[in-house]
């Protein structure tokens, strides 16, 4: 029989982290634009089979991990709302009540970067071959 343990964590500290997600997300959105640029430049390059085939696939891909970071992004907005409305009508005790740590929302995360980065990757090593 296992034993699940909720880890609680401070408000504050729950936002800190909301904030640096946002700020993480926004920079994946804006690099997206980049890599997509790239691609774009690869394809009026290059006519060869293998590139117009891959440039299909790049493009789905990057639209995918556009719509995952709208997703998160929304999940955090929707945390901290939660947390911005308990805030207002607690507002003495908020500085000493523990919440449950949002660790599904932290787990998606780590796994959002893993796969960014594994198709960024992917992607700069296509883009060497074909620049």
């Amino acid at each position: 029989m296992s034993v699940v343990t909720k880890k609680f964590i401070y408000i504050s500290d729950l936002h800190y982290e909301h904030r640096l997600w946002r700020n993480e997300l926004a920079f994946y959105k804006e690099e997206l634009q980049i890599l997509e640029e790239r691609l774009k430049e690869i394809i009026s390059k290059n006519s060869h089979y293998e590139v117009v085939a891959n440039v299909d696939s790049y493009q789905n891909r990057f639209d995918l991990q556009r719509d995952h970071i709208s997703e998160l992004k929304h999940r955090i907005k929707k945390h901290d709302h939660f947390l911005a409305e308990y805030a207002e009508s607690h507002p003495i005790a908020t500085d000493h009540v523990h919440f449950q740590d949002h660790t599904a929302l932290r787990n998606d995360m780590d796994r959002f970067r893993e796969l960014y980065y594994e198709l960024k990757t992917e992607f700069n090593q296509f883009a060497v071959r074909w620049m």
